[in-house]
């Protein structure tokens, strides 16, 4: 049986209920002033509502029901989380993409992974401009040496003499085909000169009845030599175009490698003089660590100079073997091509070029048909 013991105070007196005014179990409780009680059966949810409107007396309220986890407390139930609800739930987030906790993971994955590319790119450009930093350095440095007479290096004789011979070879077959070049734009503009004197000595033979004869013989003349100029054009044209391909092709592949080739040699020997200014000071531990790996850097080197050396001494040798065989077969039909048009042999001028297979354009090859002008 629960009992409601109220207390009222107005002003300064206070008023006691009596026990007949109380209420029985379950009764609501009346107080004046306006405020209504309910006997409280859940201590945890008081149900006093001061200042609620007035109502008549034992006017009764409902009773609120607590949650279903509060009524479970009272009555001693507790239920602990379920970790296998747990990991089911985060498995199914994963395995469904359109869950938007399985988007975030596979977002922040991917931001992640990205991330970490990012920074194995930067660091390995870092080392490569690390590295081509160094490596300037140490061969502006012994280029340096090298000029003013401070440092050494490494010199093959022999091989360094067939370099300056190539060279010097070079320079004289670039001479060679200027000329050639020059000669050919000359001989062509004579070329189409009698040409033209040819068509005009016809044209007059044909207007001039008293000097038909005196024309039309230098018309035949002119016409002959544009011809066989035509046919000599064809084989300094081969000889010039041969030329060119073993000046510009061959031997410019073959002064490449030679570059390569000092360049290595520049670089094999400013890591030798760093290996040799290591091995001259102290012996600690940080030092003998830093000798380590100049020794392997000088090793890198010279095996990529000896091998570079090799490659230019093979080229060396099988650029000669072309070039004798090339400019004896250029420098044969020069001199029979040249021989048979002054000669005015046309017979044999025509067999130099078949010797060498050479095959001569059409007149007017190279003009536009009148479909394509069209």
């Amino acid at each position: 049986m629960a009992f409601c013991f109220l207390s009222y105070l107005t002003h300064t007196h206070t008023h006691t209920l009596p026990p007949s005014a109380l209420p029985s179990h379950n009764e609501p409780c009346y107080i004046p002033g306006n405020v209504t009680m309910t006997p409280n059966l859940y201590p945890q949810f008081p149900n006093i509502t001061p200042n609620a409107p007035k109502s008549p007396p034992y006017t009764s309220l409902p009773l609120p029901m607590p949650p279903p986890d509060l009524r479970m407390k009272c009555r001693g139930i507790s239920v602990a989380p379920s970790q296998s609800a747990a990991s089911r739930i985060a498995s199914q987030s994963d395995d469904f993409p359109g869950i938007p906790g399985s988007s975030m993971h596979h977002s922040s994955s991917s931001s992640m992974m990205a991330e970490e590319a990012a920074r194995g790119v930067a660091v390995e450009k870092f080392d490569m401009m690390k590295k081509w930093g160094l490596n300037t350095y140490k061969c502006t440095k012994q280029l340096i040496s090298e000029r003013f007479g401070r440092g050494s290096r490494t010199v093959d004789l022999e091989l360094e003499a067939q370099i300056e011979v190539l060279r010097d070879t070079k320079r004289k077959y670039e001479s060679v085909l200027r000329l050639a070049r020059a000669l050919t734009n000359h001989f062509y503009s004579m070329v189409q000169t009698q040409h033209a004197l040819g068509d005009t000595f016809a044209d007059l033979s044909q207007k001039s009845p008293e000097l038909r004869d005196e024309f039309g013989y230098n018309a035949e003349t002119q016409k002959l030599l544009y011809k066989n100029g035509e046919t000599l054009l064809g084989a300094i044209n081969f000889f010039v175009s041969s030329i060119n391909t073993l000046v510009n092709k061959t031997m410019e592949d073959t002064l490449m490698t030679i570059k390569m080739y000092e360049n290595a040699r520049l670089e094999f020997d400013a890591y030798r003089a760093d290996l040799e200014e290591l091995n001259m000071g102290p012996r600690d531990a940080v030092t003998m660590a830093r000798i380590e790996a100049a020794q392997q850097q000088y090793q890198i080197h010279k095996d990529k100079y000896e091998r570079l050396r090799s490659d230019v001494t093979i080229k060396l040798k099988f650029l000669e073997e072309n070039k004798v065989k090339v400019m004896h077969k250029q420098l044969l039909l020069f001199h029979n091509a040249i021989s048979a048009y002054f000669a005015g042999n046309q017979q044999q001028l025509e067999q130099t070029l078949k010797q060498f297979n050479i095959k001569l354009k059409p007149p007017g090859a190279d003009k536009p048909s009148w479909l394509e002008e069209q």
